[in-house]
């Protein structure tokens, strides 16, 4: 009698469960599915000085306004929209140690962060990290060829 209680017992379990060591054959390892989108907390910029334009050589009218922010850690040197200037060979974007810039520089008183991208426009340049901006007043757009300053911001410290 035993034996016919074990016998239905086991029957039963095979009826009810499908069978011994099936959900072991049907199982599979739980994968962990890769992200493929990260979310970054971007940090707001922050204004460092800003200064508008003005004309040094008359036959180079520059206006506009140009800001140095701070994002994400990085410096940069913007103009705005409304920044134009004339056109001219090398004309390069420099930094300059006063805070008004005449018209013929010293090589001593400037560095250079770049040529000129566009004469008119909003345009942004990154200041190098080893750049201390404290030793520097003003930024000023100024044709190499000719060592002629065009025109020149004023930067003042937000």
């Amino acid at each position: 009698m035993k034996l016919n209680k074990l016998a239905a017992s086991t029957i039963a379990s095979v009826l009810l469960f499908g069978g011994v060591g099936q959900f072991a054959i049907n199982a599979q390892p739980a994968q962990a599915i890769k992200s493929t989108q990260t979310t970054v907390a971007a940090k707001p910029s922050s204004l460092l000085a800003s200064g508008s334009f003005v004309t040094t050589e008359q036959d180079h009218p520059t206006k506009g306004i140009a800001k140095i922010v701070n994002i994400n850690g990085k410096r940069y040197l913007e103009f705005n929209r409304g920044f134009t200037t004339a056109s001219g060979p090398k004309v390069k974007v420099v930094l300059h140690r006063r805070n008004t810039v005449p018209v013929k520089l010293r090589a001593r008183d400037y560095i250079t962060l770049s040529a000129l991208k566009s004469f008119n426009g909003a345009q942004r340049y990154a200041i190098p990290d080893n750049v201390n901006l404290n030793n520097y007043k003003s930024v000023a757009i100024w044709c190499q060829r000719f060592n002629v300053t065009f025109g020149y911001a004023k930067l003042n410290k937000a």
